[in-house]
């Protein structure tokens, strides 16, 4: 069997903010790839990539869907590992799982929105894990729609060096195609569901000199990026070739100086074809992004992995899904080496070795059987035991940890229950799954009420899993009001000592521990603990016991009950007894002390505050801003849109924010839009606290306990 060149192999994405038209954009590329032999439309429920009831019925992508495609460019077949993410914000965890894994992006935009909240959400988390990116400004057939103005918005907003490789012939309903700046030549679509529908013509007498201005600019951002063009460019312009230009420009590309931007319209089949060539052209191959640094588990010692055959196998767990047919799906993005179906791989993470029992190619919710996965591969496996996302998977021999991810907390939570006794199993392990899939998704039972509390990044979020837990799974639930997650913090230090002692026959207790509680350096999350003690007077032995009792501690403050995301403790001093002290009663009297030293450090109660922009007519403007004021808002920003609109930023409390979708509507009479996202956690106000302190019921345990 021949060796698959890895140097003709895209792993690529399609991210953008909600309704620019990615899964439009996606389900093109199928179409035009030949994957598909009909034009699934959203608005139909009809798109292939969007397989879920829910995603069919609601019109967006609630999860990323992954599949294979091929296509011809420069006498070469290039594979097209593709997958199509979500805009919603409540879905951000599916961008950042697969931007994790993924060598390019495909950045699209609206043109007549242009640079939107989520484009720039999902923009940092691409630069984050160093994600090369081509723009694509899409619906170049919309009333308003304007490609080089949206380019400057993403120069100005993202921060981008964005450099138009082609130019709109016509816009809106004249848009009849496009001016391509390295040929030179104007590419002429008609709308037809042809697989060529286009034709390659001179560029129009009147667009002539607005083309060679914007090649200049082309030109000279390529030549920036390539000292060996930049001189022969001074020299003679006119010698540099459409291959020079096309490697400097994909040379700046990969190195995440230059972003190229094309334009088009996804929907009217017009610049989807430019689109893919441009990602043969400028979007990096495994073989570009060069070798993946890990660690070993044992030693730390940091670890290089080739995107070679030859080298040990290694692979990252990107995501969990449960199918209905062969259960529990891996999804992988091989790093290095080759793995067979039926093999053995390592857990780094579990330190066992796991069976994969079969691999399959992705197409969207269908799997297509496959015999092994190389370098450079994105699959996925089944009969597996313990997988889960994040994982490493590599050769037992060679093993190697390679970096994971970090998913945002959860901060809106409601409780569940079954409706009938016969539910109550169905539902543990309903929900032990879907927890498995969604890493910001959680499930905690309240030991005082009894009940199950599901979280989740926001109530569209949290709707679709009861919705989910009903059709998929038959349960039937009833669901209790979105409640807030709140978390407690303190505000001074304190110094205690804390002895713990019980004499109950036999061998006793004893701890005894002298310990400064203060908040954690800024910027610190989680428990920073200090240990101080001279001489030996808590043993090294009981000095982690102390650590951990303080860390379980932290799960339920003292106010309300609430998670305490960071706390700094310093062990100053303590004692022991030879006989009766032990590593449980250090870890109790850390309890004890947690709970006796938190009240006099002036605890508060946290809330969520969230980011909001809204977007709506200037008539509207009075009052939605005077109702965001009745929320506790904080305006920080009022900008004009290109379309008259105006644009207000603005803090609110997650607790005021409850159902504001329908009272946005009702204000603006539906003309007015809104986003919402997880910004940071703020002091609630005195008196707003007492009372949430108060409904909480929290009892404060004794020492009994």
């Amino acid at each position: 069997m021949a060796v698959r060149d890895l140097k003709y192999t895209r792993n690529i994405g399609i991210m953008a903010h909600i309704d620019a038209g990615k899964t439009t954009t996606s389900e093109r590329i199928l179409y035009y790839t030949g994957k598909t032999h009909k034009m699934g439309e959203v608005h139909e429920g009809a798109a292939t990539m969007d397989w879920m009831v829910q995603e069919q019925e609601r019109g967006i992508t609630i999860t990323s869907a992954a599949t294979t495609a091929f296509w011809p460019f420069a006498g070469q077949k290039y594979q097209i590992n593709l997958i199509d993410t979500p805009g919603h914000v409540d879905f951000t965890v599916e961008v950042e799982r697969s931007l994790r894994v993924l060598d390019g992006t495909i950045a699209t935009f609206c043109a007549v929105g242009r640079v939107q909240p989520q484009s720039e959400t999902v923009w940092r988390q691409a630069d984050k894990y160093g994600v090369p990116k081509i723009a694509y400004v899409n619906k170049m057939d919309r009333v308003g729609a304007d490609f080089l103005a949206c380019v400057e918005e993403i120069k100005n907003k993202l921060g981008a060096n964005a450099v138009p490789v082609c130019l709109p012939i016509g816009a809106e309903d004249q848009f009849e195609g496009l001016i391509d700046l390295l040929s030179m030549k104007a590419i002429y679509y008609n709308s037809s569901e042809e697989l060529v529908n286009f034709e390659i013509k001179e560029i129009p007498a009147e667009l002539r000199a607005e083309a060679e201005s914007a090649r200049t600019v082309l030109i000279e951002t390529a030549v920036e990026c390539d000292d060996s063009l930049m001189d022969k460019y001074f020299d003679d312009p006119d010698t540099l070739t459409e291959e020079e230009i096309v490697g400097a420009l994909r040379k700046g590309t990969i190195s995440m100086k230059i972003v190229p931007a094309c334009c088009g319209s996804s929907f009217k089949n017009k610049g989807v074809q430019f689109l893919l060539d441009c990602v043969m052209r400028f979007l990096p191959s495994p073989l570009d992004k060069g070798s993946v640094k890990g660690v070993h588990p044992r030693t730390g010692a940091e670890i290089e992995r080739r995107p070679d055959n030859n080298e040990p196998f290694s692979a990252l767990v990107f995501k969990i899904a449960t199918d209905p047919f062969v259960g529990r799906l891996a999804f992988l993005r091989v790093y290095s080496g080759r793995i067979d179906s039926g093999s053995y791989v390592h857990n780094t993470r579990t330190g066992k070795n796991e069976r994969i029992s079969r691999l399959y190619q992705m197409h969207s919710n269908h799997q297509n059987p496959i015999d092994f996965v190389e370098a450079g591969d994105i699959c996925a496996a089944v009969g597996f035991k313990d997988l889960r996302t994040g994982d490493t998977i590599c050769d037992e021999s060679h093993p190697i940890v390679l970096e994971s991810m970090e998913f945002p907390d959860p901060v809106i939570g409601i409780a569940v229950e079954p409706k009938t006794q016969q539910d109550l199993d169905k539902l543990a392990i309903a929900l032990g799954k879907l927890s498995e899939e969604d890493p910001t998704f959680t499930v905690k039972s309240d030991n005082e009420t009894g009940q199950t509390v599901i979280s989740g990044m926001g109530e569209l979020h949290l709707d679709i899993i009861v919705d989910r837990l009903r059709r998929e799974f038959g349960v039937d639930i009833n669901q209790g009001a979105p409640q807030v997650n709140y978390k407690e913090a303190i505000t001074t230090s304190t110094q205690l000592r804390e002895v713990f002692k019980k004499q109950t026959g036999g061998r006793g207790k004893f701890a005894d521990i002298i310990v400064e509680i203060s908040p954690a350096d800024e910027g610190h999350v989680g428990l920073q603990f200090e240990n101080e003690v001279k001489g030996g007077n808590v043993p090294k032995e009981f000095v982690p016991s102390v650590e951990k009792g303080f860390l379980a501690a932290m799960a339920n403050g003292v106010l309300a009950g609430y998670e305490v995301p960071s706390l700094k403790v310093r062990l100053l001093d303590g004692s022991y007894h030879p006989v009766d002290s032990d590593q449980l009663s250090f870890e109790l009297a850390a309890r004890m002390a947690f709970r006796h030293g938190c009240p006099k450090a002036h605890p508060v109660l946290l809330e969520p505050i969230m980011s909001l922009e809204v977007v709506t007519p200037e008539d509207y403007m009075g009052d939605i801003v005077g109702d965001l004021n009745r929320r506790r808002g904080q305006i920080v920003a009022m900008d004009s849109a290109s379309n008259g609109a105006r644009i207000v930023k603005a803090f609110v409390p997650l607790a005021e924010q409850f159902g504001y979708v329908t009272v946005l509507r009702t204000l603006s009479s539906g003309r007015a839009t809104s986003t919402m996202t997880f910004d940071h956690y703020a002091e609630v106000p005195s008196n707003l606290a007492k009372d949430i302190v108060e409904k909480s019921g929290y009892r404060h345990f004794s020492d009994d306990e």
